[in-house]
């Protein structure tokens, strides 16, 4: 039996890996969720997919359809763009304040992050690089932004974060793989991390909005090349 299906009432484990097979292209934008087939591919009951599906209407990965069941949201190039920007200049916004207000617990924080996302070079098989660096790029990032101290921006920042997965996720599949992508994200993360350790809020938050913006033109170009019409 699936490890899945020996969770058949958790309406949390129902919503995360839900949620993630939307965010990996599973089910890709406008797919028609049927109750019939998620019971099917999750071993989950009616009650903790109605939850799992309620959660993610309202952080804006699927639509309700009156009488009609749910749909997985569209995705267009202006919401990609909108949700880029808002999150770059948000993270940059957040990196100022953290380097004001960050001790050197949180510096060493950043650097343990940083040092552990550098070791996933040593991860062998494809599923495992995507999920191990994409784990481990977010930690890096979140470890950053933790030393801002406000627990409402923290929160914006983790809703940006979700509306951003699906384009991530298109970046990610086609870069991730990449060395020379990997050296070039490397370098990035090392310069960010020295003008952190430098406490030069300016070019730090520079940096991270340059950072966050460079997977734009890739995530447009596969936009307009597997969805021509968003």
């Amino acid at each position: 039996m699936d490890e899945l299906e020996l969770q058949p009432n958790s309406a949390s484990s129902a919503y995360t890996v839900l949620k993630k097979d939307i965010t990996r292209g599973v089910f890709p934008a406008g797919k028609k969720l049927l109750m019939s087939t998620l019971k099917e591919r999750y071993g989950f009951g009616v009650g903790p997919l109605r939850e799992a599906l309620s959660q993610l209407v309202a952080e804006h990965l699927v639509i309700a359809i009156n009488q009609k069941g749910y749909r997985v949201a569209p995705m267009s190039l202006e919401e990609m763009r909108d949700i880029y920007d808002a999150r770059a200049n948000l993270e940059a916004m957040i990196l100022t304040l953290a380097i004001e207000r960050g001790d050197d617990s949180w510096e060493a924080l950043i650097l343990a992050c940083a040092h552990t996302l550098s070791k996933v070079v040593e991860v062998k098989t494809q599923d495992q690089m995507l999920d191990v660096w994409d784990e481990r790029h977010k930690a890096f990032h979140s470890a950053i932004a933790s030393g801002c101290g406000s627990k409402h921006l923290l929160q914006l920042r983790s809703q940006l974060l979700d509306q951003a997965e699906r384009y991530r996720h298109l970046w990610l599949k086609s870069t991730v793989f990449s060395e020379d992508a990997l050296n070039n994200k490397r370098n990035e993360h090392a310069e960010l991390v020295h003008a952190i350790l430098a406490r030069d809020a300016a070019k730090a938050s520079t940096l991270m909005r340059e950072h966050l913006l460079t997977p734009i033109p890739i995530i447009s170009e596969l936009i307009k090349n597997t969805m021509p019409n968003a």
